[in-house]
């Protein structure tokens, strides 16, 4: 019983499975199987790591070493051994941007400290050179800075013309300078460069004495921005260097392809030629010779690969980020990306604002109102007409014309509206998983119910007028009679005919004052609720199975006769996972064990679901019912163990348990154990139990007479006292 109840609880609340959704990627950005980083680092081709993955034919120094004795891995360039060693110092890269043809670089950082306790000076000179690479220091993005106070710092260069320059720091104390204060000569100073720098070196020299507060000055080469002033920065021994610059500080210098230079236009390209994607075009250096190579316009990606254009879709980035809209303009139109481009399309009654990125109305406001409203009224009259195809109303008429079907009436979506007030929430009858049942008057006054269904399968829309067509064909006196239906809307609409009195339910558990209902009353429910089963299992065109038995879905009029709802509903479609769901969560207490397990539907699960409602009517319990120690109880597998334990009079209602009726009881009793049978093939036919149930019902007439002439002509078929309750949904087989 556990596990049922473990697997019942998966049904009812599957696991779900998170789902990953992928994210457009970017164009590549270096060669074909190549890395195109080294730790956080992104490499684009023409620098490259590995063997032949640079561009090593335009310069040795494209090719980038990853070094991964650091975590995360650094990139390193390596310049040309000079003349003077052998050996060539390597420089690690901070960032290469493809767009701005730029590397960022770290620099080191030249400096001469006083040790008070030694007297002696402890200098460093600052050398740095890009030599035979293909980077030359920006002259604009970079600036010269000297730290300190009594502080003369130079930077030289003699490459390719010697040049120096140079700046003076001073003050007397820390009080006289404040952080982020602008380097211009008090605690830090600051100048430019010369062009074409390749190589530098940085040196600074004290005018006077050190002062103990300042035992350290620094001179470096930095990228614009970068520093900013601080009063700590003069304080302890290389106590800058060790917080702000243990790798150096970043310089920015230009790269380009130094061999070669764009060709004249008309001219062909060169075989070395570096621009070779398409929709590229190259560009002379700003800073030193050579060029450079950039996407065409609309296009990005890296142009020094081919095919590594890639085009923009300025269409998608304008609805990832509102930033792109006026980036790329469309007002009031409809954008279309195009190859490098994208067009903004005017819609119907729109022009364009001559701007070629917006559009503005053709007509007044309320000229374009009327259009839309036909365009909207002719949209409307073509859907409901293709609904009405799809849910085979031209096949429905071919039935009446035949006289085949001719008791069913076929409604418009307007004459649904007009008979329900347009769906009000007051016509509202039941509401639920499956649907809304709504009170409907027709314009002949007659009272029916309607039922919107919120899904239908699209596989089973032949299968659905096939079902009208049938049910519409039942006349049974204990049936719901089917009376119309509407099929030019999305999910098909039924109409059956309006039972006022509600529901079997209602009337055993839910009325305020508790109405009297003697055993000959309750026999005489059962039997003919038995009888409009059987009748649709066995005495049909072919077999229709109720699929949802419970006392929701039987009704009763103002003389107590039932009335079956809601039969069929399991037909008009195959039931899937989903719906196997719903039809658990719907009919729990209900469902046969057997369709449980394999989720099929048959004539015997509708004889266990009226088990169910023949306990219902003997002990006036619901299905699932609360006993005396607040709990919730199966009302079927309590009565199960206490009929083995000879309980019976226990659960009984004891308004009808009198010696005289016992052997009905008794009886009643053991043909509701054999309803309920674990398996199915055990249990009767619906024909067999509504026999049985006349049968019962003969013997309960008889014992009464026998014993109580004048209570034996007691009856229920006049005018009964009004249920006071409302419909609920016993229409519709659903509950609020």
């Amino acid at each position: 019983m556990q596990e049922a109840l473990v697997l019942l609880m998966l049904i009812i609340f599957p696991v779900k499975v998170a789902s990953s959704s992928a994210t457009p990627s970017e164009p590549t950005l270096s060669l074909p199987g190549c890395p195109d980083k080294c730790g956080d680092v992104t490499i684009p081709y023409p620098f490259g790591i590995g063997d032949g993955c640079a561009a090593i034919s335009f310069n040795p120094s494209f090719a980038v070493t990853c070094n991964s004795t650091f975590q995360p891995p650094r990139p390193m360039i390596y310049a040309p051994a000079s003349a003077d060693s052998n050996t060539s110092t390597p420089m690690e890269v901070i960032n290469i941007s493809l767009e701005r043809g730029e590397v960022s670089i770290y620099a080191p950082v030249g400096y001469k400290c006083f040790k008070a306790n030694t007297n002696t000076l402890d200098n460093y000179t600052g050398e740095f050179s890009l030599e035979g690479t293909p980077l030359i220091l920006s002259t604009t993005r970079n600036r010269f800075v000297v730290i300190g106070c009594s502080a003369l710092g130079l930077i030289g260069s003699s490459n390719p013309d010697f040049s120096v320059a140079g700046c003076f720091s001073y003050c007397e104390g820390l009080n006289q300078t404040s952080d982020g204060a602008p380097c211009s000569g008090k605690g830090c100073c600051e100048t430019t460069i010369s062009p074409n720098f390749t190589a530098f070196q940085a040196v600074v020299a004290n005018v006077t004495l050190l002062p103990s507060f300042n035992p350290c000055i620094y001179a470096m080469l930095v990228q614009v921005g970068w520093y900013s002033f601080r009063r700590q920065d003069l304080v302890g021994h290389l106590g800058f260097i060790s917080e702000r610059a243990t790798r150096g500080v970043p310089v920015l210098s230009d790269w380009a392809i130094r061999n070669g230079s764009c060709p004249k236009e008309g001219a062909m390209a060169p075989q070395d030629y570096a621009c070779i994607s398409t929709n590229s075009y190259c560009m002379n250096a700003s800073n030193g010779p050579g060029y450079l190579c950039s996407c065409s316009k609309g296009y990005k990606g890296n142009p020094y690969l081919r095919e590594g254009c890639q085009d923009i879709n300025e269409c998608e980035m304008r609805k990832q980020d509102p930033k792109y809209s006026a980036l790329y303009p469309c007002k009031k139109g409809v954008c279309i990306n195009t190859p490098g481009g994208y067009i903004c399309r005017c819609r119907i009654g729109t022009r364009s604002d001559g701007t070629n990125s917006g559009c503005q109305p053709v007509l007044s406001q309320s000229e374009q109102v009327i259009i839309v409203m036909k365009l909207q009224r002719r949209k409307h009259r073509k859907e409901k007409d293709e609904y009405f195809k799809q849910n085979g109303g031209l096949r429905l008429y071919d039935e009446m014309r035949s006289r085949q079907v001719d008791t069913i009436l076929i409604l418009t979506e307007t004459e649904i509206q007009q008979a329900t007030e347009n769906y009000s929430d007051d016509r509202v009858l039941g509401c639920g998983g499956h649907g809304t049942v709504y009170r409907g008057i027709l314009d002949d006054g007659k009272e029916v119910a309607i039922k919107k269904s919120k899904v239908i399968d699209d596989g089973c829309r032949e299968e659905f007028v096939n079902e009208i067509i049938i049910l519409s064909q039942i006349n049974h006196r204990n049936i719901v009679k089917l009376l119309g239906c509407c099929l030019e809307v999305d999910v098909p609409m039924l109409v059956y005919e309006f039972i006022s009195s509600g529901t079997l339910f209602e009337f055993l558990h839910e009325n305020d004052q508790r109405l009297s209902a003697p055993l000959d009353l309750r026999l005489k429910i059962a039997t003919q609720s038995a009888e409009a089963l059987a009748y649709i299992h066995s005495s049909t065109s072919r077999t229709i199975l109720h699929g949802d038995v419970k006392s929701l879905n039987i009704l009763l009029d103002n003389e107590y006769n039932a009335k079956v709802s809601d039969f069929g509903a399991s037909a008009l479609k195959p039931m899937d996972k989903n719906d196997f769901i719903m039809l658990i969560q719907g009919t729990l207490g209900y469902l046969d064990p057997e369709t449980f397990v394999s989720h099929h539907l048959t004539d015997k699960s509708d004889v266990y679901s009226f088990g169910v409602v023949l306990l219902e009517l003997i002990t006036r319990k619901r299905a699932i019912y609360i006993d005396n120690h607040n709990e919730k109880k199966s009302l079927s597998h309590t009565f199960i163990l206490m009929f083995h334990q000879n309980e019976l009079r226990d659960i009984l209602d004891s308004e009808i348990v009198d010696n005289e009726v016992m052997v009905v009881l008794e009886k009643l009793a053991d043909l509701i154990m054999h309803c309920l049978s674990p398996r199915g093939d055990e249990r009767p036919t619906m024909k067999e139990v509504a026999e049985h149930l006349q049968m019962l019902r003969r013997l309960q007439m008889q014992l009464v007479t026998k014993t109580n002439p004048i209570r034996a002509h007691y009856s229920y078929g006049g005018p009964a006292t009004t249920v006071t309750s409302g419909h609920g949904d016993s229409q519709s087989g659903v509950g609020c």
